[in-house]
């Protein structure tokens, strides 16, 4: 992947929940660049990118759930990473919503134990955390930026806005290398929860069914390609100098509805997309857009690709996915 090389051939570099979405796609150009790369996560699906790229021979996979303190400092000790990607969370808001207990100890406990692992490190290079546009709770309908109060008021949106101030605190308290990312709504090849609408309405393409939306289709988001994420996550490391203590957002340029997105959908890839609007949602946020200029600014990312664009090689994956 151009312009993102960071001298990471032979470091050491951990990514907890490497095998999900985003890790594995972390994991894969980490791979590329020859960094050595400790993978750390409770499970690895048969159909995550992780295992299709054929990454547990060219990473090492630890399975480990990051509420272990214990066994995080033991692996930390074990191979003393130069570099921590922080991905490891529960991510899907219906679940969090489902079982709050199960989302803070994730969340909240599980950034703790990463952290205070990763104090017992010397000669740590840099740590990125996860964290997301949710952090930032309900605002009213403006682009987010970076010094917005972080207001999440439902468990998912409090344990990322939670995730975002621990880090925080451990780079004033101490001194840790720490930057943290807000991303909007990432997609692309590896993303296996089909509620998301990507995914949802290629999955409802490829088996002729009817796509059951969750919200009322107008809820808007900013829709990011996970190469964009990946590039953002790497300049945040490669600048630790000056992006250490910061939050950056990294947002697109296309801020879509869902109906706006399915739309879009139809069009590139010239099929019709028959939907089912359920307007179930629960503590869902009507509009969220991130302001990237600092990221532009500083790092000199912004988003590259496009929904048109990438669908095509989208589609394809989730055909081999789904044995079509």
């Amino acid at each position: 992947m151009e312009n993102m090389e960071i001298a990471l051939a032979n470091k050491a570099i951990i990514v907890t929940g490497g095998t999900g979405f985003i890790g594995s796609n972390l994991v894969t150009e980490l791979v590329r660049q020859k960094a050595r790369v400790i993978v750390i996560d409770i499970e690895n699906d048969p159909n995550s990118l992780f295992s299709i790229n054929k990454l547990e021979g060219k990473a090492i996979f630890r399975k480990t759930d990051i509420r272990n303190g214990k066994e995080l400092l033991r692996i930390f000790k074990e191979y003393t990473p130069d570099y921590i990607f922080h991905i490891a969370a529960i991510t899907i808001v219906p679940y969090a919503y489902a079982n709050p207990l199960e989302t803070f100890e994730s969340n909240l406990i599980g950034t703790v134990n990463v952290l205070e692992a990763a104090r017992k490190v010397k000669n740590l290079k840099a740590i990125v955390v996860a964290s997301s546009d949710k952090s930032y709770g309900k605002l009213k309908k403006k682009k987010y930026l970076e010094d917005d109060a972080l207001r999440g008021d439902h468990p998912y949106d409090v344990s990322k806005s939670c995730t975002d101030l621990i880090s925080q605190s451990y780079f004033v308290t101490y001194n840790l290398p720490i930057t943290i990312s807000r991303f909007g709504n990432v997609y692309g090849e590896g993303d296996l929860n089909f509620s998301r609408i990507i995914p949802g309405a290629i999955k409802s393409i490829i088996e002729n069914k009817t796509l059951e939306i969750r919200s009322n289709g107008e809820y808007v988001r900013d829709y990011l390609y996970v190469r964009d994420v990946i590039e953002g996550y790497l300049q945040l490391a490669q600048n630790i100098k000056k992006t250490k203590g910061e939050a950056f957002n990294f947002g697109s340029s296309e801020t879509l509805s869902v109906f706006e997105v399915l739309k879009i959908v139809e069009k590139t890839l010239k099929k019709k997309v028959f939907c089912k609007v359920l307007d179930t949602a629960v503590n869902e946020i009507p509009y969220q857009s991130l302001d990237y200029t600092k990221a532009k600014k500083q790092l000199g990312w912004k988003p590259k690709f496009t929904i048109e664009k990438v669908l095509p090689d989208i589609f394809d994956y989730y055909k081999k996915i789904l044995k079509v």
